[in-house]
């Protein structure tokens, strides 16, 4: 008999949902999603929570259901996976995707197929400006590797509790630095040194040119 895991990963793929979606919809925080499914749990709890972000009952959730039926027709709708937006303060902290609570996240948006586990960041300031405005979304990938960085790519790196994206510049003798993508800004260069962390690359950008404000819908 499947457990309560194996069910729950075999329908979150059927219903075509990241954890990190099924953590938005449900407030069952990803790492704990992440355990229920590899058996590393210690309790079984948010059992209702996640069927009804699923779409099915707890009893079907326990028990298994065939996927087959979840299928409403032989086109499925295709929806984008969604990406939640960190705070500069959870970037400060950050060590990982599924350690964010993402019950705390009141922003996502779409995700690129190839980016896995990849988060958005709102710019802050005008350190980078033109090439970024504030208010620009950047996307983060954690997955890329340090020693894997050239001169010239745009990093996220936290140093304490706060967090900056600067573009990395590897000069001949090997040393690195951070340097500001505005040269008017100050300060313009920032040493990297061991109290700084890379957290990831900057791989994308999103920029609305106008996005009005949310309406209060009336009953």
């Amino acid at each position: 008999m499947a457990t309560l895991g194996e069910n729950l990963r075999k329908i979150r793929k059927a219903k075509k949902m990241t954890q990190a979606v099924l953590a938005q919809k449900s407030g069952v925080k990803q790492s704990v999603i992440s355990d229920l499914e590899t058996g590393n749990a210690r309790n079984t709890g948010f059992v209702v929570e996640l069927a009804t972000a699923l779409g099915v009952t707890a009893e079907e959730l326990k028990k298994g259901v065939d996927t087959a039926d979840l299928i409403t027709s032989n086109v499925a709708a295709i929806k984008p996976n969604m990406a939640p937006v960190l705070s500069w303060v959870q970037a400060g902290v950050f060590t990982n995707v599924q350690a964010v609570d993402m019950s705390q996240v009141e922003e996502w948006l779409p995700l690129p197929d190839d980016c896995e586990d990849c988060f958005y960041l709102k710019v802050q300031g005008l350190s980078n400006y033109p090439t970024f405005h504030e208010g620009d979304y950047i996307l983060v990938d954690p997955h890329v590797q340090y020693c894997d960085m050239q001169s010239g790519d745009l990093v996220v790196v936290r140093k304490h509790d706060d967090a900056t994206f600067k573009r990395l510049v590897i000069e001949t003798d090997g040393s690195r630095y951070l340097q500001a993508l505005n040269p008017d800004f100050k300060p313009n260069i920032i040493p990297l040194d061991e109290e700084c962390v890379f957290v990831g690359e900057v791989v994308d950008c999103i920029r609305f040119v106008y996005r009005a404000k949310k309406k209060p819908r009336k009953n």
